[in-house]
């Protein structure tokens, strides 16, 4: 377990593999911490530097008085790269953390080598739908709406089956900071990176999940159309969060897309 003072917080992060090789920095989902993306970074530490880290107001990084902005979470990676002096990475991003990876992709596009942007979107959500969530969370916590995300987040099949390890990703939802949860819903909010994305320079991928319910393949694809040489694929067999449902998958697509970027 580690934890690095950036940006004047305190961050809980994981930074594996040798420093000459080709870093991959992963970024999570609202509600999620840097675990999500386990299984895929054990698929690729073998050829790649790996940064995990859990983002502001999630797991055991600060949770500082709210709202955040999608700049707070941009200026908090680009300190993150700085002090493990990575001059440029590829960026994986699920969600909240596509959204990051866009942003920064589009402020500082020389630190970027490649993007792999999961379940998410130029724009994600409404300031009705934002408000009504974050009111539920007001008057009942995060547990009160945990259900309903997690049908987004994992197949029917994942959660009538793997009943254990839906059990754990509920426990680490229902736990998370709520200022913190709900700082980043006013990041999500008030964001809209749709002038952002034709200026990515950067090879893209856009990964959607056919059953997600919170970034539908239609609108991951959207996004795709909006940044200059974007591909797009869904995978057949996850929903919200690939890298739980289809490391596997998921591992293979990141490695394919960064070899054909150079970044491999």
């Amino acid at each position: 377990m580690a934890f690095v003072q950036a940006n004047g917080l305190a961050f809980h992060v994981a930074d594996r593999g040798e420093r000459e090789k080709p870093a991959i920095v992963f970024s999570n989902s609202l509600g999620s911490d840097f675990r999500i993306w386990q299984e895929v970074a054990d698929r690729l530490g073998g050829r790649y530097r790996i940064l995990l880290y859990d983002k502001r107001g999630h797991g055991l990084s600060d949770a500082p008085p709210g709202p955040y902005t999608i700049d707070d979470h941009t200026d908090d990676l680009l300190a993150l790269l700085d002090h493990f002096g990575i001059a440029n990475a590829a960026v994986v991003g699920v969600s909240v953390g596509g959204m990051i990876a866009q942003r920064l992709a589009a402020r500082a596009p020389q630190r970027i080598k490649a993007l792999v942007l999961c379940s998410t979107a130029a724009k994600i959500g409404t300031a009705e739908s934002w408000a009504a969530r974050v009111e539920a969370i007001r008057s009942g916590g995060i547990a009160s709406i945990a259900d309903a995300i997690l049908v987004n987040w994992f197949t029917p099949g994942f959660r009538s089956e793997r009943t254990a390890d839906y059990a754990g990703w509920r426990n680490m939802l229902v736990r998370m900071p709520v200022e913190g949860y709900i700082g980043t819903c006013a990041a999500l909010r008030d964001a809209d990176l749709h002038a952002d994305a034709g200026r990515i320079a950067a090879p893209t991928l856009c990964v959607a999940g056919a059953h997600d319910g919170s970034t539908p393949p239609d609108l991951v694809r959207a996004t795709a159309d909006l940044i200059p040489g974007a591909r797009f694929t869904v995978i057949g067999d996850a929903a919200h969060i690939p890298s739980a449902e289809a490391p596997d998958v998921l591992a293979e697509l990141i490695d394919n897309h960064l070899r054909e970027a150079g970044h491999g």
